[in-house]
């Protein structure tokens, strides 16, 4: 007897495509963690101006260009073995950057905190993370091949011989990876999804005392679905069936817990209450050609990435600073550090932020002040680095 389908009833994987628009084969280690997938697809209608004596409008053709788009709904929680996390290949689409993982180096001497130096070659570049006691750092010089500094002192100083965990960081770069995304339901017969040449044009990340959530979306090559396959879409003969279950097991981590890091201060900011990150890749699609109803590529433009803050005002030396550099249109670092268990942290590290100007909101009984657009920059391809350990 057929029933209502739960909103809860399915599962979610994702793989890099080899090539746009082709789906990429998937396993159980392919699972990722969301609240929500949506995919619409729109067929555009060919219009016919053919009279025919009445007032009657034939109906449309049934080839017209499909125009499909996505967006994912995610949250941070507990990160594989390698550092990375379920979603990590939708970062990979919107950073467009492989993740980097760093392992199994040992503190040959931290003196202080802001120098670490590794007892063999550490293999780390600009913007690599490195992780001890609950926090993470971002490299900002490499001295040589076992010395590095970094953005902001360790709160407790590796000591010699101690480990660091696995990192695993994200960093930008000039073309985009495609993603297939598949949406398998129960019961069996239902209708599953498959969603192909999806390219993360806008990420956004929240950060509130509820949960750290993130957000992707952007357009795609074609939706597929198990009802009306057909053999050769996507360059598969068949729709695939599910994955066997492997372990699937993960924390949930609070938003309330980590740090932030504003500009060369000695301490972190521990009044900052919400945080609000955006990153926009700007696709164009190569679409409406000859031959083809779906889009055979999307194409980034300039990357835009911007930060909303929000802090309760105070009367010490870094928040005053703070103000004073907005004032003056200088620039600050950012490190914002979500989690701050082993296995269940993520970073975000801007070199080079600009503040704007922050508003007063005096509504409540502490004055908090809005620092709203501020816009992130860089040189070549380093205005962000993602990190996961």
């Amino acid at each position: 007897m057929s029933s209502y389908i739960l909103s809860t009833a399915n599962r979610f994987y994702a793989g890099i495509e080899g090539s746009f628009g082709n789906a990429t084969a998937i396993a159980a280690q392919n699972r990722f963690v969301a609240s929500r997938v949506n995919a619409m697809q729109v067929v555009s209608p060919s219009i016919r101006r053919d009279k025919n004596g009445s007032r009657t409008c034939f109906s449309p053709g049934t080839h017209g260009f499909r125009t499909t788009a996505f967006e994912a709904l995610s949250y941070l929680t507990s990160n594989s073995a390698l550092g990375t996390p379920s979603c990590g290949v939708l970062f990979q689409s919107a950073l467009g950057g492989a993740p980097q993982v760093s392992s199994g180096l040992i503190v040959g001497n931290a003196p202080d905190g802001s120098t670490v130096q590794t007892t063999k070659a550490h293999g780390l570049a600009v913007g690599s993370a490195i992780s001890y006691a609950g926090e993470i750092r971002f490299v900002t010089a490499v001295q040589n091949a076992t010395t590095v500094n970094v953005n902001a002192p360790f709160s407790n100083i590796p000591p010699a011989g101690a480990a660091l965990p696995t990192a695993a960081t994200y960093g930008v770069a000039l073309t985009l990876p495609s993603l297939t995304i598949y949406d398998y339901w129960d019961p069996a017969d239902a209708v599953s999804r498959i969603i192909t040449g999806a390219t993360v044009n806008n990420f956004e990340l929240s950060i509130s005392g509820g949960a750290h959530e993130f957000s992707f979306s952007g357009p795609a090559s074609n939706l597929i679905d198990s009802v009306s396959f057909r053999g050769g879409t996507a360059g598969l003969s068949a729709f695939p069936a599910e994955p066997p279950s492997g372990q699937f097991d993960y924390s949930f981590v609070s938003g309330n817990l980590g740090q932030a890091w504003l500009g060369t201060n000695v301490a972190p900011f521990f009044t900052l209450t919400d945080v609000h990150l955006r990153i926009v890749n700007n696709l164009q699609a190569r679409s409406g050609e000859f031959g083809s109803s779906h889009p055979l590529a999307f194409v980034p433009g300039r990357r835009q990435v911007t930060v909303d803050f929000t802090l309760v005002a105070q009367d010490d030396a870094q928040t005053t600073a703070l103000y004073q550099i907005a004032k003056q249109r200088g620039t600050i670092s950012a490190l914002l550090q979500l989690g701050q268990q082993h296995g269940e942290m993520m970073a975000i590290y801007l070199p080079s932020v600009t503040p704007q100007i922050p508003s007063f909101d005096d509504s409540c009984q502490r004055l908090v002040w809005h620092f709203a657009n501020n816009k992130a920059g860089g040189v070549i391809e380093n205005e962000i680095f993602v990190a996961f350990v």
